[in-house]
């Protein structure tokens, strides 16, 4: 089987592809990309079982067969390659492969791609269509509140909510929470899932800024499609907790700042917080917000004044300046809203001016003060 392709093109799509590769497979074949050649067509797979990208590229072939070729030394030589045709000449007995560039030869030895893993096909599954930047959105002000806790599996995904005319992602790690809600879709369906944090990462990557994403799902998959790319994922097969539960509903104090003039206090006065909880205090009375830190350890200490809008009793309360940064950069309004109750009870973040066709709610749980 012999193939020509441009070398720039092909390094685009492996790129692409590779983000599915993991640094520990559980075989060796797994540390190679699946090259497919039908009709003129190169099809590339990647896995790492849990998560699959394929994509594809037009090349110039004589046959048509498949290899699977070791990833690393092939990316790496690519890289080092200027822009130029570049033909592969595989052996079909002992799957040895011959890159030929303008430069000269390279040898590389392959394996039979009938071994590489079968990837899950959409069968009996479930389909909308979403708008990539909308879905690039949610998962960006989504996937920072997601869980490393490997003992709480459905909290180190983003959890999806289909719901016929709306779309609800949903990503919490116990400290904060984001809720996020767009209404540009169509379903015929109402269900949910949880999808695992790096096919999500990897999603985000290559998602283009026009295209419309097919979103396919059934019980174990859900398959994304968009452009010459298929990414497919295993969901997280666990009950995600009832997030609902945990808003509180009632908040009598309002807070209205701004939000770069809050984010850059929060991120002076982080520097004077203890290391271990990131602890700041925000002290808000009518028209004034006092946010503050100290670590007794090293008898450091911080203490800035904003103007605010504030409508409730005095009130101070503690929260993890970390978390609050975090929120506060995936906000893109202007002003933001905090809705507080008590000093130990969640904090809600909210844009003043919420965009049209979507909804988010960010929650913050309290750092305890110590008296």
């Amino acid at each position: 089987m012999k193939f020509s392709v441009s070398s720039s093109d092909l390094l685009k799509q492996l790129q692409i592809a590779g983000g599915a590769i993991g640094s520990n497979p559980v075989l060796p074949i797994l540390e190679d990309f699946l090259f497919s050649v039908k009709d003129n067509k190169l099809t590339i797979s990647a896995t790492d079982l849990e998560t699959s990208i394929i994509t594809e590229i037009e090349i110039m072939s004589d046959g048509n067969g498949v290899v699977a070729v070791p990833a690393k030394i092939l990316l790496d030589t690519l890289k080092e390659l200027p822009q130029q045709p570049i033909t592969f000449n595989v052996n079909n007995e002992n799957f040895g492969i011959e890159i030929t560039s303008a430069y000269g030869k390279y040898k590389l030895a392959g394996e039979n791609g009938n071994d590489f893993p079968k990837i899950p096909e959409p069968d009996t599954v479930d389909t909308i269509n979403v708008q990539a930047p909308a879905l690039s959105q949610a998962i960006s002000k989504t996937l920072f509140a997601t869980s490393n806790d490997e003992l709480r599996p459905a909290m180190t995904g983003v959890y999806f909510q289909v719901d016929f005319s709306k779309l609800t992602f949903v990503a919490t790690d116990a400290h904060k929470l984001v809720k996020y809600t767009f209404t540009d879709v169509t379903s015929e369906v109402s269900t949910s899932f949880i999808v695992p944090k790096k096919a999500l990462t990897l999603l985000k990557g290559a998602l283009p800024s026009g295209d419309e994403v097919k979103l396919s799902f059934n019980k174990s998959n859900a398959f994304f499609s968009f452009g010459n790319v298929n990414l497919i994922c295993r969901l997280i097969d666990a009950k995600y907790p009832d997030y609902n539960a945990v808003i509180p509903v009632d908040n009598p104090h309002l807070l209205s700042a701004g939000r770069s003039d809050f984010m850059n206090s929060l991120r002076r006065i982080a520097i004077y917080a203890n290391k271990t909880t990131n602890q700041v205090i925000l002290n808000v009375n009518d028209g004034s917000l006092t946010v503050s830190a100290q670590d007794l350890d090293f008898s450091n200490e911080a203490t800035e004044q904003l103007t605010c809008t504030y409508n409730g009793e005095p009130l101070t309360i503690g929260f993890n300046a970390k978390f609050l940064i975090e929120m506060l950069n995936v906000l893109e309004s202007d002003e933001i809203k905090m809705e507080l109750s008590t000093p130990t009870r969640a904090g809600i973040l909210l844009p003043a001016e919420p965009s049209e066709g979507e909804e988010i709610l960010m929650l913050v749980m309290p750092v305890m003060l110590s008296n």
